[in-house]
């Protein structure tokens, strides 16, 4: 059993932590303050080809692994969240269902400026009324003289709106299916389709530098060929891509605990109280081992989700784990960093005070830690 990353993997690791270090953490403060979403960085981000990273060449992609992909997140997430979403919701949640469910001829118009991050692209699962419960969608397409006509709500969709955002994929009710559920198809829109709008955006607890919006689709009409692989197979083909936004998510949990743990380590060396630095008390000795010991084993479980995908594997089983597990850790490391920084922790001069907000999404959103629960308990045989 190797637990070594290749030299590849490693050069990865470097450049996405001297990329977060140098360029992400000094903006990280300002960017969360104004909700400025960081175009200039994710510019950058696609000169380092890790808008593209997982994608083949001949797609416009870097053709990385997953385990690069993760350690990527895992490193830009240690500065910034919401720059580290930005990324990990394009590659995994809008340019992956092209790449897995695309005709080569969509793969050619939608992909490969996707991955050579020329532009951004939205994945519209979520409605306000079918969140865990996505097959309760209640948006239509109705075909018409080769023409799909669209109406209805998508609600919480990231990278939906900005200056460079292509379009969205989004999940639609296309007819009756079996047993008297819907048929449930996906469906291309481009940005510039009649009818479909987008609303300003959220204002939001965490994440704030991200962009996230409602979408809203009044008769949108797109052409019969933007049905995105086979009909009423689109539910099916959202939980494929779930799985491995699961893997995204939890990467990023890891990132932004780790990031968090190193400012309580800093802090803990330098504040005094009693004579001595805090980090000599054992109360806060037993605090930094425990942070330590949680993000470690969930880095471990994140990678495992992460090479079980790249050999072939199902790891539908070790991304919900992952997933569910880095969440919580996350919610745990923060919480404890904000306590050891005392009443600095909670000024939002300090990054935990951010780091904090920006975690709590991490349970809720690619499946709440509910359904990570009951998914884990189906793959049990339960």
């Amino acid at each position: 059993m190797d637990f070594d990353l290749t030299e590849e993997q490693k050069a990865i690791q470097s450049l996405c932590r001297e990329f977060a270090r140098d360029e992400v953490a000094p903006r990280a403060e300002e960017m969360d303050r104004n909700e400025a979403f960081p175009y200039d960085l994710v510019r950058t981000m696609a000169e380092l080809g890790l808008m593209g990273l997982p994608f083949p060449e001949k797609y416009g992609g870097a053709g990385g692994d997953t385990v690069s992909y993760a350690l990527a997140v895992m490193e830009i997430a240690h500065a910034d969240a919401s720059t580290a979403i930005t990324l990990a919701a394009h590659v995994s949640l809008g340019a992956t269902p092209l790449f897995l469910f695309g005709t080569e001829e969509q793969k050619a118009r939608y992909l490969v400026p996707l991955a050579r991050g020329e532009r951004l692209w939205g994945f519209g699962l979520t409605e306000p009324g079918a969140g865990s419960d996505a097959g309760a969608t209640q948006t239509r397409a109705v075909l018409r003289d080769g023409t799909w006509i669209i109406n209805g709500t998508k609600a919480f969709i990231t990278n939906s709106g900005t200056e460079i955002t292509a379009g969205t994929t989004i999940t639609a009710v296309t007819g009756d299916g079996t047993n008297g559920r819907p048929e449930i198809s996906n469906l291309i829109v481009p940005q510039e389709t009649p009818g479909f709008t987008r609303s300003k955006k959220y204002r939001k607890m965490g994440w704030r530098a991200s962009d996230t919006r409602e979408l809203s689709f009044v008769d949108a009409a797109v052409p019969e060929e933007n049905l995105l692989g086979v009909r009423g197979k689109g539910l099916q083909q959202f939980l494929t891509t779930l799985d491995g936004g699961r893997i995204s998510v939890a990467a990023l949990s890891v990132g932004l605990a780790a990031g968090a743990y190193d400012e309580a380590l800093k802090y803990a060396k330098e504040r005094r109280q009693f004579g001595q630095a805090i980090s000599k008390f054992q109360a806060i000795q037993f605090k930094l081992a425990d942070m330590l010991t949680e993000i470690e084993h969930a880095r471990l479980m994140v990678l495992r989700a992460a090479w079980e995908k790249d050999v072939g594997r199902d790891f539908a089983l070790t991304a919900s784990l992952a997933k569910l597990y880095s969440g919580e850790v996350s919610r745990r490391v923060v919480n404890e960093a904000v306590q050891i920084h005392g009443g600095y922790g909670f000024m939002e001069e300090y990054p935990v005070s951010r780091f904090y907000r920006d975690q709590k999404i991490n349970e809720i959103g690619e499946g709440t830690n509910e359904v990570q629960r009951l998914v884990i308990a189906r793959q049990m045989g339960l």
